[in-house]
């Protein structure tokens, strides 16, 4: 039987969450957590009862977590701001998919508390929109090599935080010993929100130069892929856009980045990827997605264009967004 939490019961919830951290959710514009249930067993892959999620700062992935595995709550760490909400799956898959929001309130602290998969249903704060399947989803990492995408199945110890300040929220995750072909290095990924925009800012560094470290966004039907450079020739944008929600409606897909920092781009089955040039220093990029039921929301293509090309005026002038 389903409990229905409504965003009216998110402050008290909410605000119990995070109340260790002195971080008042019932008047931010960020937010990120990640809310792990520590009470259980683990029987194989699978993490049995628990009572409760909680909260954490830090967590150590356990060895025995895989996708599906219930130890965590929405499958790892979540932030949002008052417009859009993330999450990244936290196992091999490495995954970041979206909470479409209908609601400027911060939302994260009652998803997935009364069902484990309650949010694929859409409510009156929203709901998870994009199907990443065996995609790559919007802006997270992998390595595509000889024409096949390496996922994050070999990896020494993953370690994940989230940290919550007056004006941005953010996941850091470090990678230790992933292991893909014949390499093994260490990875860190940082995953930066700020107030009133759409997108998240991702911070990625490598411990060793290899090849085909990669970005990119999910492939669905209905779709148009739109591309375009700076005026400057230094930045550019990656994005889709058409009826390819869960809803199913309207959602546009972009990422932002580095001309200069990207190798090739590559049209996959599954996938628009942009693969990197090898190297350990740190390189940063723009993911983010423009729901057509957010308050105020993008509802057309030319809309999203122009949204798109704006922000990459930014970029052209400023050098960051």
């Amino acid at each position: 039987m389903k409990t229905k939490i409504t965003v009216a019961a998110l402050f008290l919830i909410g605000f119990t969450s995070v109340k260790a951290q002195k971080y008042d959710i019932k008047t931010a514009k960020t937010y990120a957590e990640i809310s792990v249930k520590t009470d259980g067993h683990w029987e194989g892959r699978k993490y049995i009862g628990g009572t409760t999620f909680n909260n954490v700062n830090r967590l150590k992935l356990a060895p025995e977590h895989t996708d599906h595995s219930f130890d965590i709550r929405y499958e790892g760490p979540g932030w949002e701001n008052n417009r859009i909400g993330y999450r990244l799956y936290l196992d091999w898959r490495n995954a970041i998919d979206i909470f479409g929001k209908k609601t400027s309130q911060m939302i994260l602290p009652i998803v997935g508390q009364d069902n484990f998969d309650s949010y694929h249903e859409m409510s009156d704060w929203g709901a998870d929109i994009l199907k990443a399947g065996k995609g790559i989803g919007i802006g997270s990492i992998d390595r595509y090599l000889n024409n096949e995408k390496l996922h994050f199945r070999e990896v020494d110890s993953t370690i994940a935080s989230v940290v919550n300040k007056e004006n941005e929220s953010g996941v850091k995750i470090n990678y230790y010993g992933w292991k893909t072909a014949s390499d093994k290095i260490d990875f860190t990924s940082v995953l930066t929100i700020k107030p009133n925009q759409l997108y998240t800012k991702h911070t990625i560094k490598a411990s060793k130069e290899i090849k085909g470290i990669c970005t990119g966004i999910v492939k669905q039907k209905n779709t148009e892929l739109l591309k375009k450079e700076s005026k400057n020739k230094k930045w550019a944008y990656l994005a889709t856009y058409g009826v390819q929600s869960l809803v199913p409606d309207k959602l546009g897909m972009a990422i932002f980045y580095e001309i200069n920092t990207v190798e090739n781009i590559a049209d996959t089955d599954l996938d628009y990827l942009l693969v990197f040039k090898p190297t350990i220093k740190e390189n940063s990029f723009y993911l983010l997605g423009a729901w057509e039921q957010e308050q105020n929301g993008i509802k057309s293509q030319e809309d999203f264009v122009k949204y798109l090309d704006a922000q990459l005026d930014i970029l052209n002038k400023k050098g960051k967004m």
